[in-house]
């Protein structure tokens, strides 16, 4: 479980992702508890964590609205996050480990 403290970044491990109409992910996470991710684009990004590289996301998954930031908790062995737009749309993601919300 998360900590219910303020968010601290692992620093120097931030990475920012394409997000396209077809699912993509980025190894990221693995050993830190919680993810803070920042749509720096105007469309929805979804989100999912998982083990391994099949992890991918679909549009069933955690919603981050464009231009918004979100600290979200995750298992520690999930080193996947995936990531999709729906259909036809495009955003950049910005996704940081680290600890605490």
């Amino acid at each position: 479980m998360a900590s219910l403290a303020t968010f601290t970044p692992i620093w120097g491990q931030g990475i920012t992702a394409s997000v396209t109409a077809t699912s993509g992910n980025s190894l990221k996470g693995f050993n830190s508890k919680s993810l803070c991710l920042t749509n720096l684009g105007t469309d929805v990004a979804y989100v999912r964590t998982g083990v391994g590289s099949g992890t991918t996301a679909t549009t069933a998954d955690y919603p981050i609205l464009g231009g918004t930031q979100v600290t979200i908790g995750k298992p520690n062995d999930h080193d996947y996050v995936a990531y999709v737009c729906a259909t036809a749309e495009a955003t950049s993601l910005h996704i940081m480990p680290g600890e605490g919300m």
